[in-house]
């Protein structure tokens, strides 16, 4: 499959395939987080086409490369299947390290309820 060429999430558009790393098409981008003034990728929100579909959060360190036309997953279609929805107020999730994933949550939400 032809992605085009290797790019960056300050232009990856909405719309643009998602592609797990067992090379499943899971959804297309919906909306891409990030804070552009200090160069930081939080991750994309997925309108995703597995089960009863709807949006789910991909973090950051689930995307393995952004190309013009499609994203890739460093994550199976199954983990794919798992991910969670954006939620004005999330569960509270395990933390991993430094990462602020209850924050990239909220952030995905506000992003599209347009707060």
């Amino acid at each position: 499959m032809d992605y085009g060429e290797p790019s960056s999430y300050m232009v990856l558009e909405q719309g643009v395939d998602v592609i797990s790393s067992d090379g499943d098409q899971v959804g297309v981008v919906k909306h891409v987080l990030a804070d552009e003034e200090e160069d930081i990728f939080d991750g994309i929100v997925v309108d995703t086409r597995l089960g009863p579909g709807g949006l789910v959060f991909v973090d950051a360190s689930q995307v393995a490369e952004i190309y013009e036309r499609a994203v890739l997953l460093s994550i199976d279609a199954a983990a794919a299947g798992a991910l969670p929805k954006p939620s004005a107020n999330p569960a509270v999730v395990e933390h991993h390290g430094v990462e602020d994933v209850e924050g990239k949550l909220r952030r995905a939400w506000n992003a599209i309820s347009g707060r």
